[in-house]
């Protein structure tokens, strides 16, 4: 555990955003334990959440304290750790013989620091208290600017997708129009607060364009567009798979896209070089219907157990193969499980410094012929280059 304990020794500080250890190794244990920094009376100190299954508990440390509880947790009660600061990311894996093994990577787009106080109080990005135009208009404000009960998880969920957007505001020029693009924009909550925080707070020469199926949505969203005063914000009734609309696009934005829906967006972000890409994808059953393996079958013979497998493994291979097309990308929690299992979310940055192997190339191949599994965007790209 020496090389375990050097790692915590250089994470444990105000800069630690998170630690997180799961997979138990025993039942009728802790099932998962977050920590996080905080202050108190000046003091940095680590508040260590221990969840049983039905509640959670809270304990304070001090840092020498916290190193040491880490370190006994991990050799006898965990599989796993994950430990993200503003400056790296790091997973730990402990094995049944007990050999650590410890990846870790800095972070490709900056991180900020929130709030350490003790009872700490959610700071979002729009704010609680503050009226925002649209948020009255679709119901999640009144005019006082508080927060409509029924519609607290959808307010939470908008800000959290401007965090991600946030992060990688850095990559994103200032001196020209900004075009990006909602592929399913839907009801389009995410879209106005896109154009929102970046246009109207934070000053963006931004086009946003946002793409839906459903002819009536689509003329809401532009009345509403029209009576915000939102003149680059547009709509129009389109599909994915060939919309041609416009020519370079620097973000692209897919939210439960259904099934391959998600591959064609990915596809023509990709093919526009976008900047960015955020995707949460949905319904992924394309795997589940193409996944076989021997080895596998003793698991994959229980139709929930391969459903979820193959989900899981779809968002992987998407994830491989943009990397393969030149991004950085990360796969991110969205939201929290009990508010929806779609709650991954893949996060791609354009990079000059991600280097696509041969012996990646290989890895990714040989994990596809394993599986038996010929993913929709593998196609895409494929034709895209051919």
């Amino acid at each position: 555990m020496d090389e375990l304990r050097e790692l915590l020794e250089e994470c444990l500080s105000e800069k630690l955003l998170h630690i997180v250890l799961s997979g138990q190794k025993a039942k009728d244990t802790i099932q998962k334990i977050k920590v996080r920094p905080m202050l108190h009376k000046g003091q940095l100190l680590f508040q260590a959440s221990l969840w049983d299954g039905k509640k959670e508990f809270h304990k304070n440390f001090e840092r020498a304290e916290m190193i040491q509880s880490l370190l006994v947790w991990m050799s006898r009660d965990f599989k796993q750790m994950q430990i993200d600061t503003t400056e790296l990311s790091a997973s730990v894996l402990v094995s049944k013989k007990g050999k650590v093994t410890i990846k870790k990577k800095p972070c490709g787009v900056k991180r900020i620091q929130g709030d350490l106080g003790h009872n700490r109080k959610k700071r979002y990005l729009l704010p609680e208290g503050t009226p925002v135009p649209f948020f009255v208009k679709l119901g999640v404000m009144t005019e006082e600017g508080k927060v409509v009960k029924a519609k607290y998880d959808k307010f939470r969920q908008i800000n959290r997708f401007l965090e991600f957007i946030e992060d990688v505001r850095p990559v994103l020029d200032r001196d020209r129009e900004l075009t990006m693009i909602d592929f399913g924009c839907g009801k389009s909550y995410l879209t106005f607060a896109m154009y929102y925080y970046l246009h109207e707070l934070k000053g963006y020469d931004l086009r946003i364009i946002g793409l839906d199926l459903k002819e009536d949505v689509i003329m809401h969203c532009n009345e509403l567009a029209q009576e915000f005063g939102y003149e680059k914000l547009q709509f129009f009734i389109g599909d994915i798979a060939d919309y041609e609309g416009v020519s370079q696009v620097d973000m692209v934005v897919t939210l439960h896209a259904c099934d391959t829906a998600t591959d064609y967006a990915l596809e023509k972000a990709v093919a526009w070089n976008a900047k960015v890409i955020l995707s949460v994808p949905c319904c992924q059953h394309e795997l589940n219907r193409q996944m076989h393996s021997e080895i596998m079958q003793p698991v994959l013979k229980y139709g929930l157990i391969k459903e979820r497998m193959a989900s899981l493994i779809t968002d992987a291979l998407r994830a491989q193969l943009l990397e393969r097309s030149g991004y950085r990308v990360q796969v991110l929690e969205f939201i929290d499980m009990e508010h929806t299992p779609k709650n991954i979310l893949l996060r791609a940055v354009k990079s000059e410094e991600e280097k696509w192997t041969e012996q990646k190339d290989k890895e990714l191949e040989d994990c596809m012929e394993f599986l038996h599994v010929h993913p929709t965007l593998e196609r895409l790209l494929e034709n895209d280059q051919g």
